[in-house]
């Protein structure tokens, strides 16, 4: 008897540290996610230079396809995710992402570098629609584990901006692909052998949203949640794919190590990051609507400001404005949560992804002509007025009582 229990007991603990590590993998993924999206912008410029450009600008709409096919990508990879398993997709995430930025790292011109990059945004699509619900499907507190969740995949940003810029200066841009790449098939092999078997597929499940809407209620929603990610994502690609170069500008004659730089970019971003774990523990005590509310209201000064900071005011502001736009993140997930089955999650985050991001990856296409034409002071006035439409939008959300 009493071996028995202690068999079980060994057999609960075996498992739920399985549990803990399949969890630490999909929020490494996220990380990995955005960190191979961001390893060209902030590369650009040595990459401008050995193949033959002039200046970054010229060389930065090579990359949108990457932004694109992320958008586009997530409708089919939210339908598998669905219907065909979710452990099954991840492991093509990592697998696919991996090999997408070695082949990166082998390219020899402009061409076969933005083909490289349209591949990796293919596979970069399926984390959001698909590794975002498997973490959620049985959270107790979705609120806490999305505020993780975030700060995992900022961190990811951050680490690109820190490991990019050394691997640079000391090996060269083909190693700040490569080396990653294989980091991300090995988390592939190590996710396969931890991650069980799916019992079911998730839409063969019978789970119910955790707050029942009238269908009417459901499409408004929807439609809220989408255009305030169309928004908050043309936010976060113009500063997070533009930072680097902004920085360099704005600290001419204070900075200019590149290496320097992307420490500074680094801290700004794992500072800001912690935004996302606030907001998230927040999200599960407070109404959802004035949170962000007031965080978007935030965005409109913050950035108005930023326009004409150099220098160490800069850095700060730049800190400021990454917190408010880090912190929006979570609440078009939690909105997923609160009012989605799990049966589906995959598929209505692809559905919101496809549109947000496939938008959004236009902001990649005009950051280097935009900065090239009128200079980094207008891109803030643009993103200034793209935050007071956020605010709009968040205004047209059901409050929690309507709901």
């Amino acid at each position: 008897m009493l071996a028995s229990t202690a068999a079980a007991q060994a057999a609960d603990a075996a498992s739920h540290s399985r549990t803990r590590l399949v969890a630490l993998l999909l929020n490494l993924a996220h990380a990995i996610d955005h960190m191979f999206l961001l390893i060209f912008a902030t590369a650009v410029g040595s990459i401008a230079a050995e193949f033959g450009f002039s200046r970054w600008e010229d060389l930065m709409p090579y990359g949108v396809g990457a932004f694109v096919l992320f958008g586009l990508g997530s409708l089919p990879s939210g339908r598998l995710g669905d219907l065909w398993g979710r452990r099954r997709m991840m492991l093509l995430f990592f697998f696919g992402i991996g090999a997408s930025a070695l082949l990166a790292a082998l390219t020899r011109n402009a061409w076969e570098l933005a083909a490289a990059l349209t591949l990796l945004g293919a596979f970069a699509s399926i984390y959001h629609p698909v590794g975002i619900p498997m973490l959620l499907q049985r959270a107790p507190k979705p609120g806490a584990v999305i505020g993780i969740n975030g700060l995992a995949g900022n961190l990811g940003i951050a680490v690109a901006a820190l490991s990019t810029g050394f691997m640079v200066q000391w090996f060269g841009w083909r190693a700040a692909f490569a080396l990653p790449g294989l980091l991300a098939i090995g988390c592939g092999l190590l996710f396969a052998w931890q991650c069980p078997q799916e019992s079911e597929a998730p839409a063969k499940r019978s789970s119910k949203a955790r707050v029942q809407l009238t269908p009417a209620l459901m499409a408004r929603v929807f439609a809220v949640m989408t255009a305030a990610s169309v928004t908050g994502s043309l936010l976060f690609n113009f500063t997070t794919n533009g930072n680097a170069q902004l920085l360099s500008e704005r600290f001419r004659g204070i900075v200019e190590d590149p290496a320097l730089i992307g420490m500074m970019l680094a801290a700004v971003y794992a500072v800001a990051s912690l935004a996302q774990v606030v907001v998230g523990r927040l999200i599960d005590r407070v109404p959802l609507k004035p949170l962000y509310l007031g965080i978007a209201l935030a965005q409109v000064p913050l950035l108005a400001l930023a326009t004409q900071a150099q220098g160490w005011w800069l850095l700060a502001l730049l800190l400021a404005v990454m917190v408010v736009i880090f912190g929006a993140i979570p609440f078009t997930d939690a909105m997923i949560v609160r009012y989605v089955d799990d049966r589906m999650r995959s598929r209505v985050a692809g559905a919101r992804l496809t549109v947000s991001i496939g938008i959004s990856s236009l902001a990649v296409w005009l950051l280097g002509p935009v900065v090239k034409a009128a200079g980094f002071g207008t891109l803030f006035w643009a993103m200034a007025l793209i935050a007071g439409c956020t605010v709009a939008v968040v205004l047209a959300l059901p409050s929690d009582k309507a709901a």
